[in-house]
């Protein structure tokens, strides 16, 4: 297995951890029997697999399985029921899994983890928590992430031959796919489209070949394709199922940069990775961009065309009543949501541009503008079934005209709003919030006549 990985023991502050860091792989997919293959082909001496299933979520009850090798070579399997207090994802993460990560990194027999993920828990939130939420309390333990103690140097998806592409553009709840609890309103899209951009690798688990619809197929390929550029990809058939072997292959295609963990903020590039930008089996990639704010009012109407024969979409929007805030658009499937993604370099004092992130710094001098700085509109849309062209005018059409731009920001300010958080019907109550924390405003589809 891959060695662990040297650290800056002052990267968290004083205190920190003496010993190198533990790998940890994540393995996420809706198909969850090809999740439980891939996981079990990784398990070997040296490697502790942990699985948290959420089925029993609704009810506080999770049960956690970590499996790892005796010194005789056989499979030791440990079960535990977790009774939590709230039945939650971000409690079940918090109270038992990250801790757990810490003190798995203790013990001198475990060389590498690896996390089987349940369904309900996104690769992404959790990356995210392994380095953000403190895990305090614990006796021996230095209050701190469990990034402290363990790196995420892999995320394989597995996809599902014959059914991702149908989940990843359609509208289905997961409550109404019997998922999570009631109050859960994300879509297997969100889910699907999620697992698969945050992956380093793919495991496609193939259709049987009688089955197979070779142009659907090729479809799902430029799919992934251009969710996951660069992605290694596995393909597992019915008659040649995955070894230990066969995934190590695909650990070691990861290219160098791939992300391994890594989050992508509201201000970095969009097309990471040079996905092909030629129009495949009817699958294709719409930039568009914009130096002009949107109005909001119309924007809200034009959202519309981001629903329908698409893949996904993601990307910066200047909102015309928010002259201080980018605002990020991310959608899969039938489900869209907006989210404050921080402030324009425009709108910060020097000092504060000073702390911001290089790179963000020399793309925004690329484009800035002696009237408004960086704002602008950027964003990138993979069709499958869409009209590039009305996708484009839509857009374009949302964007203030001629004279709504010579009237001025104090003209704007007036502009109608629906993203405010405050808003009456056709859409429920908005809240906008940082992205990192998930907190999101959702667009329902509208149906016009």
């Amino acid at each position: 297995m891959e060695g662990v990985i040297e650290i800056d023991p002052h990267s968290h502050g004083t205190g920190g951890p003496t010993r190198r860091r533990t790998p940890v792989t994540l393995v996420t997919g809706l198909d969850s029997a090809a999740v439980g293959r891939a996981t079990h082909a990784l398990v070997m001496a040296g490697t502790v697999l942990v699985h948290h299933d959420l089925g029993a979520i609704a009810s506080g009850r999770v049960i956690r399985t970590v499996t790892s090798v005796s010194p005789d070579g056989c499979a030791v399997e440990q079960i535990t029921e977790v009774v939590l207090e709230h039945g939650c994802v971000s409690c079940t993460l918090r109270e038992d899994l990250l801790p757990l990560l810490r003190r798995l990194h203790q013990r001198d027999s475990v060389e590498e983890i690896v996390l089987r993920l349940d369904p309900l828990v996104e690769p992404e939130a959790l990356s995210w928590a392994i380095d953000n939420v403190i895990v305090a309390d614990m006796p021996g333990f230095v209050d701190g992430p469990a990034g402290r103690d363990v790196q995420i140097t892999a995320t394989i998806s597995c996809v599902s031959e014959m059914g991702w592409l149908e989940d990843a553009t359609g509208d289905v709840t997961l409550a109404e796919a019997g998922m999570g609890v009631d109050d859960d309103d994300r879509t297997l899209a969100q889910l699907a489209v999620g697992q698969v951009a945050f992956a380093d690798a793919l495991i496609i688990a193939a259709a049987d070949p009688v089955m197979r619809d070779a142009w659907q197929s090729a479809r799902l390929m430029a799919v992934l394709r251009r969710v996951a550029p660069r992605a290694p990809i596995l393909m597992e058939l019915p008659q040649r199922r995955l070894t230990a072997v066969t995934v190590m292959q695909l650990l070691r295609a990861i290219p160098d940069d791939a992300r391994r963990g890594r989050i992508d903020g509201p201000h970095d590039p969009l097309l990471r990775h040079q996905p092909p930008l030629v129009d495949e089996c009817g699958v294709g990639i719409v930039e568009f961009n914009a130096d002009r704010p949107f109005h909001p009012e119309r924007l809200h109407e034009a959202l519309d065309a981001l629903l329908d024969g698409v893949v996904c979409a993601r990307g910066r929007l200047w909102l015309a009543t928010r002259p201080d805030q980018a605002f990020w658009l991310e959608s899969a499937g039938e489900a869209l949501k907006v989210a404050e993604g921080g402030r324009w370099l425009a709108a910060m004092d020097a000092d504060e541009q000073d702390e911001q992130d290089p790179e963000r710094r020399a793309m925004a001098a690329l484009r800035w503008h002696p009237g408004h700085g960086d704002r602008h509109s950027a964003l990138v849309v993979i069709t499958h079934r869409a009209d590039p062209d009305h996708i484009r005018h839509a857009l374009n059409g949302a964007c203030l005209d001629d004279h709504e731009m010579a009237a001025g920001p104090r003209a704007w300010a007036h502009f109608p709003d629906p993203f405010g958080t405050e808003h009456t019907d056709p859409c429920d109550d908005l809240t906008l919030g940082d992205p990192a924390l998930a907190d999101h405003t959702d667009i329902p589809r509208e149906d016009h006549p």
